[in-house]
């Protein structure tokens, strides 16, 4: 669900932030003001003095928000338990520009879960962009590996970027397509 707030907010600590699209890491510092225009996947764009920012979910003490507490599984889980939490945390992973998750963008090309001999996973993904010049590609790249490495059992995270075949608006879901208006 899309959540546009333009909520005030005031940084409580400095804070690194990654600056939207050049995805350049700054720290900005405690009391700085801004606006929280969006708050998905547990992150938070935040709009200060012209420029967009995105908070981390882990960072989010310093907006005045509570932390994104990391994935749990009970201790059976099984194999479709761990590959549910892995879609699960795919749909957590936005492009802070786009109200919408990289599942539903059709972002995601392959998602494979592989058995370690010591009872651990390693999960490999291929995905795309919307835009191969997208400033944040590294960011949502790097995004995609650090929530699927927090879930337990998950050993490894290997996530390549591929254009090929291009994207296109065809591969958004048909929720996607209505959120962004496209249907």
């Amino acid at each position: 669900m899309f959540s546009q707030t333009s909520q005030p907010c005031q940084f409580e600590r400095d804070c690194e932030v990654i600056m939207i699209p050049s995805g350049d890491a700054v720290t900005l510092p405690a009391g700085t003001i801004g606006y929280i225009t969006q708050a998905l996947g547990g992150s938070f764009t935040v709009f200060v003095d012209g420029n967009l920012f995105r908070v981390a979910g882990t960072d989010a003490d310093a907006i005045g928000k509570e932390p994104v507490k990391p994935p749990s599984l009970p201790a059976d889980a099984t194999a479709e338990d761990v590959e549910k939490l892995v879609w699960t945390q795919l749909k957590t992973c936005y492009d802070p520009e786009i109200p919408v998750d990289v599942v539903e963008l059709g972002l995601i090309y392959n998602c494979e879960l592989t058995a370690c001999d010591d009872g651990t996973r390693k999960v490999d993904v291929t995905m795309t962009l919307t835009a191969p010049g997208c400033g944040m590609g590294d960011i949502l790249v790097e995004d995609v590996r650090a929530k699927l490495s927090l879930i337990p059992t998950v050993s490894a995270v290997s996530v390549e970027l591929t254009f090929d075949p291009p994207w296109n608006h065809q591969m958004m879901s048909d929720v996607a397509r209505l959120e962004t208006g496209l249907f």
